[in-house]
């Protein structure tokens, strides 16, 4: 299988519909699961210069304009992408770019926080980017991310087309590297590497560790028993925040 990079596949017309129709559905894992960790983890945005790297349609944004942040900028590399955040930022003052995460030029010591939603299981040298992240945070700058949990990119065998997963294949874990699986009905090539791995690549950029967490759901964010319990049985985001001392 050959894949599609992370920006390729997000431009695909086809592939870009569904994933936007999938996030204005109902429950999702990135509302129920993902949101509420990220945001308890990030704090108050309250005078915060933000970076979002990966920034997708810049949603986060907006919500960290509107709750106090003082400046944010999203850096996206899909064109969809890129009309999706101006046009979610539109009267706001955030600004959004159009580059990799790998390629954009991360100035020296100008945020003070730093976020990335789901994205950096698309870049392949976890340990530059997060250098680079580094450098671009002010002294007691953070760092927030997300990224699809180690037991999901693990493996993607065993998962019927077009249904919804009911158990998950954890195989070749300690096996980092590349990966192609199919998702919104398109091969896309995602980065698979464990905790530890996560962990040790802040640290060895430069930061300290302060928190870890699994997306654990929230019986009260769902809507549906049945919903509920299928969620309890696999995490979906792995989230970490770290601070530049």
């Amino acid at each position: 299988m050959v894949g599609l990079d992370g920006p390729s596949f997000y431009d695909d017309a086809q592939v870009f519909a569904r994933y936007m129709r999938h996030r204005l559905g109902d429950e999702t894992p990135n509302d129920t699961m993902e949101k509420p960790d990220l945001l308890e983890l990030i704090g108050s945005p309250v005078g915060l210069r933000v970076v979002d790297l990966g920034c997708g349609d810049a949603e986060i944004g907006k919500e960290l304009l509107a709750a106090g942040a003082r400046a944010y900028l999203g850096v996206e590399p899909s064109e969809n992408m890129i009309g999706a955040a101006h046009a979610r930022l539109a009267g706001t003052g955030g600004e959004v770019v159009r580059a990799s995460i790998e390629a954009w030029s991360y100035p020296p010591e100008t945020f003070d926080l730093a976020i990335s939603r789901l994205a950096l299981h698309y870049v392949d040298d976890i340990e530059t980017t997060f250098r680079r992240v580094f450098r671009t945070l002010v002294p007691g700058g953070r760092f927030v991310f997300s990224v699809e949990h180690p037991v999901l990119t693990s493996c993607d065998r065993g998962r019927p087309p077009e249904s919804k997963r009911q158990d998950w294949i954890v195989d070749d874990y300690h096996v980092s590297g590349r990966r192609v699986t199919t998702w919104m009905g398109q091969e896309v090539v995602k980065y698979h590497r464990t905790v530890g791995e996560y962990f040790e690549a802040l640290r060895g950029a430069g930061f300290v560790v302060e928190g870890l967490r699994e997306g654990r759901p929230r019986r009260e964010l769902f809507r549906h028993e049945e919903t509920y319990r299928r969620r309890l049985r696999t995490p979906i985001p792995l989230l970490m925040a770290a601070r530049k001392p």
